[in-house]
C-alpha cells in the first residue's frame, strides 16, 4: 500500500499573482473564496466524513497549511504548517428543515452567508460544511477555498484525485502521515527575502541582454516591442466601451443562482454555427443580460456591448498541480446582438483575437511589480481591471464519470467564484453530461435575483433553439 500523499499545491512561495489576491483583501470587495457546491443522493455518515476530511489534510499537506507574511510584509508569502490545525474548525454541518418551497431556496442563503464570510488569516484558508435535511434524504457539501490555494482547473484536478469511484470504502488507499508542524524561521525568511530579491539582479542583467542584442536588428526589434506593447494594453486594460448603467452599483453582498442544461446539446448548438461550447455558453450569458435589461426597461441597441473577462487556462503539461495559472481576454461582448448564431460568431471572434494576443500571458510580467505594492494600494492600482467588468464568465471541465463522496453519489457540482468588483461572476462545471451553472451576482448591480434567473435560462434557450430537440436549461429551485 502507498504511503506518498499527492503532489497538489506543493509549491513553497506564493506567485506574484497570487500575492495580489492575497494582499488586495485589505479591500473587502476583492475578497477571493472559491465555493463548490455538491449535491448529494443521500446524507454521507458523518463519522466516516470526519474520517475521510481527515484524510484528505494527509493526502494534501497543503489543507494543513497557512500563509506567513513574513518581515511585516516586505518579503513573499509561503506556506508553513499550522501549529495548531484543528479540523474541528474547518469541518461543520447544519440541518436545514426542508419544508420550504424547495431546497434551494434553503440551500442558498446558506451558501452565500458561507461564501461571504471572510477566512481566519492565521489558518489554513479552507472550510466545509455537511448541509443536511434536504428533501428525499439528500445533502449538500459545501467546500470553500480561498483562490490563492488553486484556480477552477486545479480544484478539478484536486476533486478527481480525492474522491472516489465508488461508493464503498477502500480500505487499501494510501495512508501517509500528517505533516510534520512547523514554527516560523525568522532567520530563514531574512534569508528567503535576500535571495529572492537578489534574483531580480540577473534578471535585469538578462533584459539589458535581450536590449542590447535586440539593437543588431533594430527595425524588427521595435515594431515586435510596438506589438507587445499594444497587446499588454489590450490585456491588462478594462475592455472598451461603455460599462453598463443599470449595472455599476457595487456592493458587499452577493446572492446566488444555479441553473442546469445539456452539455452535448450546448456543444452542438455552438458547432452548428461554427462555434465552440465556450463560444456558445458565453453568447448565452450575453443573451440573459440583454433580455435582463429590457425587462426592467433599459433595452440595448444592437450594437450595444457588455465589458466581459473570460479567464483562459495557460497550464502547461509540466505545471505543478493545483494553484494559479490563468489569464483574462477582454471582451467587449456583443449583448445587443439578438440573434443567437450571430452572437456566437462574434464571440468566437473575440475570443480567437483575445488567445492570439503576443501579450496574452503579460500579468505574470506586471503580477512581480504590483505585489511588492501595499495592500490598500495595490487595489488602487489593480482593482480597477477587474471593477471595469460587468461579467466574468468562467467555463471549467469537470468531472465526466461518477463520483462519490462517503458513500454519497455526487449529482451535480456548483461552482461559485468570487466577485472582484465585477456585476457578475457566472461560471459553469460539466459534470457527467449537465452543465451546472452558478452565478454570483452582486446585489447592489442585479438587484432581482428570480428576474435574471429566468433571464438566464432564456439566454440558454436562444442558444439551445440552434440545436434541435434540446432539452430546455432548468432553474433549480
Amino acid at each position: 500500500m502507498s504511503e506518498t500523499s499527492l503532489t497538489w499545491g506543493s509549491v513553497r512561495e506564493m506567485s506574484p499573482f497570487e500575492v495580489m489576491m492575497w494582499r488586495a483583501e485589505s479591500d473587502p470587495r476583492y475578497r477571493a473564496p472559491v465555493l463548490a457546491v455538491e449535491l448529494l443522493d443521500e446524507k454521507p455518515d458523518w463519522e466516516r466524513l470526519v474520517a475521510a476530511t481527515e484524510w484528505a489534510t494527509r493526502m494534501v499537506p497543503r489543507f494543513r497549511e497557512r500563509v506567513r507574511e513574513p518581515l511585516a510584509g516586505l518579503g513573499t508569502p509561503y506556506w508553513i504548517h499550522d501549529v495548531e490545525f484543528d479540523l474541528h474548525y474547518h469541518l461543520r454541518r447544519v440541518r436545514i428543515p426542508g419544508s420550504g418551497p424547495g431546497f434551494w431556496a434553503e440551500l442558498a442563503p446558506i451558501a452565500e452567508q458561507f461564501m461571504m464570510t471572510p477566512f481566519d488569516r492565521e489558518r489554513p484558508p479552507w472550510e466545509a460544511t455537511l448541509v443536511e435535511g434536504l428533501p428525499g434524504g439528500r445533502a449538500a457539501f459545501l467546500l470553500k477555498l480561498h483562490h490563492v490555494l488553486t484556480d477552477g482547473m486545479g480544484v478539478v484536478q484536486l476533486l478527481s484525485q480525492l474522491h472516489s469511484r465508488r461508493r464503498e470504502h477502500d480500505p487499501d488507499k494510501p495512508q501517509p502521515a500528517a505533516p510534520a508542524a512547523e514554527a516560523p524561521d525568522p532567520l530563514a525568511e531574512v534569508d528567503r527575502l535576500v535571495r529572492r530579491e537578489a534574483g531580480l539582479l540577473p534578471a535585469a542583467a538578462r533584459m539589458t541582454r535581450d536590449v542590447l542584442g535586440a539593437l543588431t536588428h533594430p527595425v524588427s526589434a521595435v515594431r515586435d516591442t510596438v506589438r507587445w506593447v499594444e497587446s499588454a494594453t489590450r490585456v491588462l486594460a478594462p475592455p472598451p466601451g461603455g460599462a453598463s448603467e443599470l449595472l455599476r452599483p457595487r456592493g458587499l453582498s452577493w446572492r446566488f443562482v444555479a441553473l442546469d442544461t445539456g452539455f452535448a446539446d450546448l456543444r452542438a448548438a455552438g458547432k452548428s454555427v461554427g462555434g465552440t461550447f465556450n463560444d456558445a455558453y458565453v453568447a448565452a450569458l450575453l443573451g440573459a443580460f440583454r433580455l435582463y435589461h429590457e425587462k426592467l426597461g433599459r433595452p440595448v441597441a444592437p450594437e450595444t456591448t457588455l465589458r466581459t473577462s473570460v479567464p483562459v487556462s495557460v497550464r502547461r503539461s509540466g505545471d505543478a498541480a493545483g494553484g494559479n495559472r490563468w489569464a483574462p481576454a477582454r471582451l467587449a461582448a456583443p449583448m445587443g446582438v439578438v440573434d443567437p448564431a450571430e452572437r456566437i460568431r462574434a464571440v468566437g471572434a473575440q475570443m480567437r483575437a483575445a488567445r492570439d494576443e503576443p501579450a496574452l500571458e503579460s500579468p505574470d510580467v506586471v503580477a512581480p511589480l504590483l505585489a511588492r505594492l501595499p495592500g490598500p494600494l495595490l487595489t488602487l492600482v489593480a482593482g480597477g481591471s477587474t471593477a471595469g467588468n460587468d461579467l466574468q464568465a468562467s467555463n471549467v471541465p469537470g468531472l465526466r464519470s461518477e463520483a462519490f463522496l462517503c458513500g454519497a453519489r455526487i449529482d451535480r457540482v456548483y461552482p461559485f467564484a468570487p466577485l472582484p468588483g465585477c456585476a457578475a461572476m457566472i461560471s459553469v462545471v460539466t459534470h457527467g453530461d449537465t452543465c451546472c451553472v452558478g452565478a454570483n451576482l452582486d446585489a447592489a448591480a442585479v438587484t432581482d435575483r428570480e428576474l435574471f434567473a429566468e433571464c438566464l435560462a432564456a439566454g440558454f434557450a436562444e442558444v439551445l433553439s440552434l440545436r434541435p430537440g434540446a432539452a430546455e436549461p432548468v432553474i433549480v429551485r
